[in-house]
C-alpha cells in the first residue's frame, strides 16, 4: 500500500502528540503540520497556511495540499472546527478528521450544548442563561455557593469562572459583562448550580455510528496545588484512571448512546472525537460540558495508550468506515506535567531562554512536547505562549509515570515557570 501525507492542524501540545502518533504509524510517509511551533520541526515539515475558509488567501491553502497529495487531514483546535475548515476542505474532496461546523456548536456554544445535553435526556446540573450582572445575581437566589458561571463562547479554556460568594460572583460577572474581558464569547452565559463531586475526562472517536471509548483521564484544571488558583487550559494530566463498579456503563447508556442518537436524529456529520467532561456526583455522572476535539492535555496522555495504529484510526473515521477493533496497551499508565509560563494564564511573559533543550528541542531527561516555544535570532529556544512545555512519562505504574515526568521538569526550566506538583496525586 501507498504510504500517506498527513497534514496536522494546530500548533499546541496536542498536536505535537498527534504528528508523533502518526510519524510513528508505518502507513505514513510524511507529516505535515499548520500552523505548528519551532519543536515540531524535528518531526514533521511546519508549513505556513491560512486557516481561515473565508478569506481570499485560503485557496493558496488548498493548492498547497493538493500539491503535497494530503491524505488526510486532522484538525486539532476547536477553533479551526468552529470556523467550518472541516467543511470547507471536505468540499475540496480532502479526508478530514473533525466533526463538521454544525456540530461544532457543541462546543462553541455552552448555552447551545446544555440545550443538547436537556433534549437528549443527558444528566447534567440545573443552569440558567444570563446576560447581565444583574440577571446574574438575581438568578444566583436559586443556587448555593459555590457558584459557577460559563461563558458562551470560545474561551480557550479560561471561560469557566467557580466563585465561592455572591461579591465574587457579582466581581465574574463584571468580568465577562462589563469589561468584556472575554469580548464576544461572554456576551451571554450559564449559571450553573454547582455539581459536588470528582472530574474526569471521557472521550470517544465516532464516525456518527460506530465509537471507540478511549480510557479514562482525570485533568488538573487550577493553576496551583490542591486545585487552587483560577481555572487554566490545563496542567497536566494521568490515565488511565481507574473507575468505581458500573460507571463506565452508566456512562455509555445514559451520555453516549443519547448524545450520538441526537447527533444522527439532527443530521450532524461527526467524524472525529466527542470530548465529555463529566462530574461523578454521589447520584452519578453530570456532564460538565462537550467538546469536539482531542483535549489538551489530554490527547498527550492517551495517544501512547494505543495499541494499534493511529493513522488506521483516523482514516477509517475520516471515512465514515470505522469498523476495526482497537485496543489498549495493558499495563501502561501515563502522566502529562504541564509547564507554563511566568503570568500564566492572565498576564503570561514570552521570550523567556529555556537553556537546557538541545538544538533539536529535546532532552535526556525523558520526553517532551512543545506547546508554546519559538527560536529567538540567535537560534535559543524561547518561551513562546501559556503552557510551554509538556513533560511525558510513561510507565507500569501510575506512580513510575509521574516520576519520569517529573524528572523532565526538573531537568528543564526557565525564570518564573508555573508547574503543579500534585498531579495524579488523587489517583495514587
Amino acid at each position: 500500500m501507498r504510504r500517506r501525507q498527513v497534514l496536522v492542524v494546530g500548533s499546541g501540545g496536542r498536536e505535537h502528540a498527534l504528528v508523533q502518533a502518526l510519524v510513528a504509524s508505518p502507513s505514513v510517509q510524511q507529516v505535515y503540520v499548520s500552523p505548528g511551533n519551532a519543536g515540531m520541526a524535528a518531526d514533521a515539515i511546519v508549513l505556513e497556511l491560512n486557516w481561515k475558509p473565508r478569506s481570499p488567501d485560503f485557496a493558496m491553502t488548498i493548492s498547497k495540499l493538493r500539491e503535497l497529495n494530503i491524505d488526510l487531514v486532522v484538525i486539532g483546535p476547536e477553533q479551526a472546527l468552529a470556523d467550518a475548515v472541516s467543511d470547507a476542505l471536505r468540499q475540496q474532496g480532502f479526508l478530514v478528521f473533525g466533526p463538521s461546523a454544525e456540530a461544532a456548536q457543541l462546543e462553541a456554544s455552552k448555552i447551545y450544548a446544555k440545550e443538547f445535553m436537556i433534549e437528549a435526556g443527558v444528566p447534567t446540573a440545573r443552569h440558567f442563561v444570563v446576560e447581565s450582572v444583574a440577571q446574574t445575581m438575581e438568578c444566583a437566589r436559586h443556587f448555593q455557593p459555590p457558584y459557577v458561571l460559563k461563558a458562551d463562547g470560545l474561551a480557550a479554556g479560561k471561560g469557566v469562572l467557580i466563585e465561592k460568594s455572591l461579591e465574587g460572583l457579582r466581581e465574574a460577572a463584571e468580568r465577562l459583562f462589563e469589561k468584556r474581558e472575554l469580548g464576544e464569547a461572554g456576551s451571554r452565559a450559564l449559571l450553573e448550580e454547582f455539581s459536588p463531586g470528582w472530574e474526569m475526562s471521557h472521550l470517544i472517536i465516532t464516525d456518527g455510528d460506530r465509537h471507540l471509548t478511549l480510557p479514562a483521564a482525570q485533568d488538573h484544571k487550577r493553576l496551583r496545588d490542591a486545585d487552587e488558583g483560577p481555572n487554566t487550559g490545563g496542567m497536566g494530566v494521568v490515565a488511565p484512571i481507574a473507575l468505581p463498579p458500573n460507571l463506565s456503563e452508566r456512562l455509555e447508556r445514559e451520555v453516549v448512546l443519547p448524545s450520538l442518537a441526537l447527533m444522527r436524529k439532527r443530521g450532524f456529520l461527526f467524524r472525529g472525537v466527542l470530548f465529555i467532561g463529566v462530574m461523578v456526583t454521589e447520584s452519578g455522572p453530570s456532564v460538565l460540558e462537550f467538546n469536539v476535539r482531542f483535549g489538551d492535555p489530554e490527547t498527550q496522555a492517551l495517544l501512547p495508550l494505543l495499541d494499534g495504529d493511529w493513522f488506521e484510526v483516523f482514516d477509517a473515521v475520516a471515512r465514515g468506515e470505522f469498523s476495526k477493533k482497537f485496543s489498549w496497551r495493558p499495563d501502561c499508565y501515563t502522566a502529562v506535567v504541564v509547564m507554563a509560563a511566568d503570568g500564566y494564564p492572565e498576564n503570561v511573559v514570552k521570550g523567556q531562554t529555556i537553556a537546557a533543550l538541545d538544538d533539536q528541542g529535546r532532552h535526556s531527561a525523558g520526553r517532551i512536547l512543545h506547546a508554546g516555544t519559538a527560536r529567538d535570532p540567535q537560534g535559543r529556544w524561547v518561551t513562546s505562549g501559556g503552557r510551554v512545555l509538556n513533560a511525558i512519562g510513561e510507565g507500569q505504574s501510575l506512580n513510575e509515570a509521574l516520576q519520569k515526568a517529573y524528572r523532565v521538569v526538573d531537568a528543564v526550566q526557565w525564570p518564573g515557570a508555573r508547574v503543579r506538583r500534585d498531579i495524579g496525586a488523587k489517583q495514587i
